[in-house]
């Protein structure tokens, strides 16, 4: 049972740190030579990923296997976010970016007004 537990919790936290960094089930089964099927199976935790999968993700995630099996607390990704929203805005619309661009205004308002 614990080990259903742990492949569960294993496939969420892959599914985050794919979801953060951008990539599609499609992108991350190309580059590990897998079905998205078994991106699916493994993220939903049906499927066990073995460790040459996962020290792959871990590059792949710019992040450690510790981190992903959650024996670490995950490092500060403060410089990393600000690439990843960069990269999220890159194929946006000038009016989209434009809106992004003041939420993010709106947001560091509420932070200066102590509404957070």
């Amino acid at each position: 049972m614990t080990e259903n537990r742990d492949r569960a919790t294993i496939g969420a936290r892959l599914r985050e740190a794919r979801e953060y960094r951008g990539f599609s089930q499609e992108d991350v089964a190309k580059y590990l030579g897998l079905s998205r099927s078994a991106i699916s199976l493994i993220e939903a935790g049906t499927r066990r990923v073995d460790v040459i999968e996962l020290r792959k993700l871990a590059k792949l995630y710019e992040s450690s296997v510790d981190e992903l099996t959650g024996a670490e607390a995950p490092k500060s990704t403060e410089p990393n976010s600000i690439k990843l929203v960069a990269r999220a805005t890159a194929d946006l619309s000038p009016e989209d970016r434009s809106e992004v661009l003041r939420f993010a205004q709106f947001l560091r308002s509420r932070k200066a007004a102590g509404q957070e």
